[in-house]
């Protein structure tokens, strides 16, 4: 998502070399959607698996759609994913997706119809694996019962926590693993950000509230703490947080995204970190519910997961 104009413009060379980069660093799993940059991040991330489709695994979603005005809306209709699925496997230059998710629920359309429809994508061999990205504990069941469920995409990071109360111990219970979006609070948790700051027109953190001047600069209060601690254990910041997330769980993995090729690797490079026992309990322990301000998303979106 990140390399397709959502936090602010990039180049498709960066984009490529940003991959490339990550690839290299040892990352072999990548994960898109069908709406980031209407369906060019898809194109972007075909390009670069001409070269490498048996070394990743790729996962891609269907459901986040936009009426005729542009407003961003969920369509689960049986129908459209089938559609949807064939027109990412188009754009990807693949023949099959290792995991498909179905991005938003649609609230119009019976859970049960849309996993069904994802189902036949397996028996028709075009999809290997299905998950559902922001929904309930309540529908993750239901969608449990009609067809194996593979994966929960859902945010988690320090300063985003509801997931581990609401849908780890569900996930557990049905083999399903976690798969933890915006591990560094769409760059808040960066480390990068030191003060309030004027975010291109197509950044979508313009809209979010824990980015309004105010909250932002309560929130970066907060992670100055989170760097006196890197600092203290010789890492950045980010991977500092990406750490704790991958701590949090046997079954879960991040995707940090990032348009930067030397944070690409130190991304990467987390998964060798082991936190000392003092910087995780101190971590584990901050009550981040008030020391973070604003909303993760703003009221449109938040209205559109299934939570």
């Amino acid at each position: 998502m990140a390399l397709s104009g959502s936090y602010g413009s990039v180049s498709r060379e960066d984009g490529l070399r940003v991959l490339h980069s990550s690839f290299d660093a040892g990352v072999n799993f990548i994960d898109t959607a069908d709406v980031y940059g209407a369906g060019d991040n898809e194109r972007l991330i075909g390009q670069f698996l001409r070269s490498h489709r048996s070394e990743i695994v790729i996962a891609t979603k269907g459901g986040a759609t936009r009426d005729s005005e542009g407003r961003a809306t969920n369509n689960g209709d049986p129908e459209y994913l089938i559609k949807a699925c064939d027109a990412s496997l188009s754009r990807l230059g693949i023949s099959e997706i290792d995991l498909y998710y179905l991005h938003r629920v649609d609230p119009r359309i019976p859970i049960e119809d849309s996993i069904g429809a994802l189902a036949t994508l397996v028996i028709k061999g075009k999809v290997r694996a299905i998950g559902l990205s922001e929904v309930s504990a309540s529908t993750l069941r239901r969608a449990a019962k009609i067809y194996p469920i593979s994966a929960l995409q859902t945010e988690f990071s320090i300063a985003c926590q509801f997931a581990r109360d609401e849908l780890f111990d569900v996930c557990a219970s049905l083999g399903i693993s976690f798969v933890a979006y915006s591990p560094l609070g769409r760059g808040l948790l960066s480390g990068e950000i030191s003060s309030a700051i004027d975010f291109e027109s197509t950044d979508i953190r313009r809209n979010i509230p824990r980015f309004n001047n105010a909250e932002l600069e309560h929130n970066l209060k907060f992670v100055s703490r989170l760097r006196e601690i890197a600092s203290e254990i010789n890492i950045t910041v980010a991977q500092l947080v990406i750490a704790w997330v991958l701590k949090q769980s046997n079954s879960l993995f991040a995707i940090p995204g990032t348009r930067n090729v030397n944070r690409a690797k130190l991304n990467a490079n987390t998964c060798d970190i082991e936190l000392p026992s003092w910087v995780l309990d101190e971590l584990n322990q901050m009550p981040t519910e008030s020391m973070i301000k604003g909303a993760r998303h703003n009221e449109q979106m938040l209205a559109r997961t299934g939570l």
